[in-house]
C-alpha cells in the first residue's frame, strides 16, 4: 500500500507538470495494469472499503486507485495513463452530470467506454439510497454526530428538502466527512444492495 501510494502522490505530481520517470519507474515496479480513476479522496475510501469488503488487495493485483482532486482533471489523467503515457487499462467511476466529460476523455486516450460506471447524482447519494435513510441516519448517529444532523436539519435552507437530499448534503458539509462516511456507509451495506456503479466497477476489476 506504501508503494502505491508512492505511484499516486507520483502520477499527481506528473498531471501537475513533473516528470514522468518516477511514475513509469513506480507502476514497472509495482506490475500495474489497471488505473481506476475517481473525482476525489471520498470515493476512494469507499472503493478501498469494498475491496476489503470482498478480501480484495487491489494494489497487490495491479490495480492503482486514484483520486484526481477533480473531474475536470479525467483529460489530463486519462492521457498519462493511458496507451500514450502509462499504457494502463481505465475504469471511471463518475457522477451523471460529469458523463459526458469522461467518455471524451477516455475516448481521446483509446480507453474502452464499457470501463466507466455512472452515478446518477454521486457515489454518496447511490449509497444512502441503497441503505435507506433510516440506516443512514442511525450510521450518523453511531459516529456521535446525532446533535451535528440535527442541529443542521434545523436549518432554513433545509426546509422542504427531501431526507435523502438532507443526508446527503450533511455529508458534504464539514472537511472530511465525505472520506468517513465513505468508508462507513460501505461498511453497512448489504452486499445484495451494492449500488449498480459500485459492483460494475469491481466487476470489470
Amino acid at each position: 500500500m506504501t508503494d502505491m501510494g508512492a505511484l499516486r502522490k507520483a502520477v499527481t505530481a506528473w498531471a501537475a507538470g513533473g516528470p514522468g520517470g518516477p511514475a513509469h519507474d513506480l507502476a514497472d515496479r509495482l506490475l500495474v495494469h489497471t488505473a481506476v480513476l475517481l473525482e476525489g479522496p471520498s470515493d476512494v475510501a469507499a472503493v478501498d472499503a469494498m475491496a476489503a469488503r470482498h478480501g480484495r488487495d487491489l494494489a497487490a493485483e495491479g490495480v492503482c486507485v486514484l483520486p484526481m482532486g477533480g473531474a475536470m482533471s479525467v483529460g489530463r489523467f486519462a492521457g498519462l495513463l493511458g496507451p500514450s503515457g502509462l499504457d494502463l487499462r481505465l475504469v471511471g467511476l463518475c457522477d451523471e452530470r460529469e458523463q459526458d466529460f469522461y467518455a471524451r476523455a477516455l475516448k481521446r486516450a483509446d480507453a474502452s467506454p464499457q470501463s466507466l460506471f455512472v452515478c446518477a447524482a454521486d457515489l454518496e447519494d447511490e449509497l444512502i439510497r441503497a441503505l435507506g435513510v433510516g440506516t443512514v441516519t442511525e450510521l450518523v448517529e453511531a459516529e456521535g454526530e446525532s446533535r451535528r444532523l440535527q442541529a443542521f436539519l434545523q436549518q432554513p435552507a433545509q426546509q422542504g428538502r427531501a431526507a435523502q437530499q438532507q443526508l446527503r448534503r450533511f455529508l458534504g458539509t464539514k472537511a472530511g466527512r465525505k472520506i468517513r462516511y465513505g468508508r462507513v456507509l460501505v461498511e453497512a451495506l448489504d452486499p445484495a444492495r451494492t449500488p449498480a456503479p459500485l459492483a460494475g466497477l469491481f466487476a470489470a476489476l
